[in-house]
C-alpha cells in the first residue's frame, strides 16, 4: 500500500472540480489504483514528463483531464497537480 500525499497545489485544484462528479469518479479510480500498487493502468496512458516537469509522471483520468505525481520512494507518492493541458503547461 502506497501513502498519497497532497501538495497544496493539488488540493486548489481538487476543490475546483468539487462540483463535478465524473471527474471525481474518474479521479477516485487512479488515485485507488496508485494506493494499492504504486502505478497507473495503461488505459490512464501514464508518462514520465521532461524539461521542468522532469522526474514527474503525467496520466489522464479523462479526455484531457490530468494527473501529475512524483514517485518519493519508501512508498510514498506526491500528488502534484491536476487540470488540463492548458493549466498544466501553458506559459
Amino acid at each position: 500500500m502506497w501513502k498519497l500525499k497532497f501538495t497544496s497545489q493539488f488540493k486548489k485544484d481538487y476543490k475546483r472540480i468539487q462540483n463535478q462528479p465524473e471527474k471525481l469518479k474518474a479521479l477516485d479510480a487512479v488515485l485507488s489504483a496508485l494506493a494499492a500498487t504504486g502505478t497507473v493502468p495503461q488505459e490512464y496512458l501514464p508518462h514520465p514528463l521532461s524539461g521542468n516537469w522532469a522526474n514527474h509522471m503525467e496520466c489522464h483520468i479523462k479526455g484531457d483531464f490530468l494527473l501529475i505525481w512524483y514517485d518519493k520512494g519508501a512508498g510514498i507518492i506526491k500528488l502534484v497537480r491536476m487540470g488540463s493541458h492548458s493549466e498544466l503547461f501553458s506559459k
